[in-house]
């Protein structure tokens, strides 16, 4: 089968003729719909991640299964060895031992893939698959992201969220926001053109960096660099709540008299099995926007400069019958 293959780190990923995947008992093979490309592809292809190579990268996958129809997967796999208190607490995206599709697994930048549970897949019904596929992190992990906010925003009978950064995941987290609370939605972006996104997508203002105005009882950082954790530090509201998601490695300081006064400070790690069905069912009951661009699997190194350089406002989509 074609794909698209990563063979050392920093190196262009190789187009090759791999072999077809195998199932474990209680798995599956999926014929590949498509594949979104993520930011955690770029850390992957960098060699930020340490995994035994060679390995197909894709996490954001949807496909066919041939009992299930038309299927998202849930690529966060767990060890699910007895006692392990993350899988056992259906938090497999935390597992200490995960071995994640796209990284430490075969993913979807191929034609076919192997799942090993069918309880990793969700059925899709009518969606889209390539729309639906950037659902599998990039919404998943807005999601989730959004979610840790919800009771705080309901505590206060005016809230207001601050969303930081409008790429992929910001597009996503906002729509989230919009549709499941009452807050008032701002976004900070530095990039005009997805400020007007944005807009579009229904927040109720977008700013420049530097334009923002007040305090905030929910900050989502989708960007997690020095100056947008400073941003969420300083109009975080006083018991408001502040979740990271960005990989931007930024940092700032801690301690009492540092940040307001009981505001909560979190990271927010991808989502639960739970979480994505639920979040599938939201897609299906409220039209999610998102802008993808369709691609063959001949113009994945492409489109990873691409995004690398920041020339993209939506999400990559794969699909591997184009150009075969």
């Amino acid at each position: 089968m074609r794909a698209a293959v990563l063979t050392s780190p920093g190196h262009p990923l190789a187009q090759v003729d791999a072999p077809e995947p195998v199932a474990p008992e209680g798995g599956a093979v999926i014929d590949v719909l498509a594949c979104g490309i993520c930011h955690s592809d770029l850390h992957a292809a960098a060699g930020d991640y340490t995994t035994k190579l060679p390995v197909i990268l894709g996490h954001e996958v949807s496909g066919r299964h041939e009992r299930l129809g038309n299927v998202l997967v849930y690529a966060c796999w767990g060890c699910r060895q007895p006692g392990c208190w993350a899988c056992d607490s259906g938090q497999e995206m935390i597992c200490p031992n995960a071995t994640e599709a796209g990284l430490f697994k075969d993913g979807g930048y191929a034609e076919r893939m192997a799942v090993p549970d069918e309880g990793y897949l969700v059925p899709l019904g009518d969606l889209d698959p390539a729309h639906a596929a950037p659902l599998a992190c990039g919404g998943l992990t807005a999601y989730r992201a959004v979610d840790h906010t919800l009771a705080t925003l309901a505590s206060v009978a005016r809230p207001r969220a601050l969303v930081i950064g409008a790429g992929g995941l910001g597009q996503f987290g906002l729509q989230f926001l919009k549709i499941r609370s009452d807050a008032e939605v701002v976004v900070v972006d530095a990039s005009a053109e997805k400020r007007e996104q944005a807009l579009r997508l229904g927040a109720d203002v977008a700013v420049a960096p530097g334009e923002v105005d007040g305090l905030f009882t929910a900050v989502v950082d989708f960007v997690g660099a020095d100056a947008t954790l400073q941003t969420a530090r300083d109009h975080v509201a006083r018991q408001g709540i502040a979740v990271v998601v960005g990989l931007y490695g930024g940092t700032i300081p801690f301690g009492f008299g540092a940040v307001p006064h009981e505001a909560r400070f979190m990271t927010s790690v991808w989502g639960t099995r739970n979480q994505l069905a639920e979040l599938v069912a939201l897609a299906q009951q409220h039209e999610l926007h998102s802008e993808i661009e369709v691609i063959g699997l001949s113009q994945v190194q492409e489109a990873h400069a691409r995004l690398e350089s920041g020339q993209v406002t939506g999400r990559f989509v794969i699909d591997p019958t184009l150009g075969a």
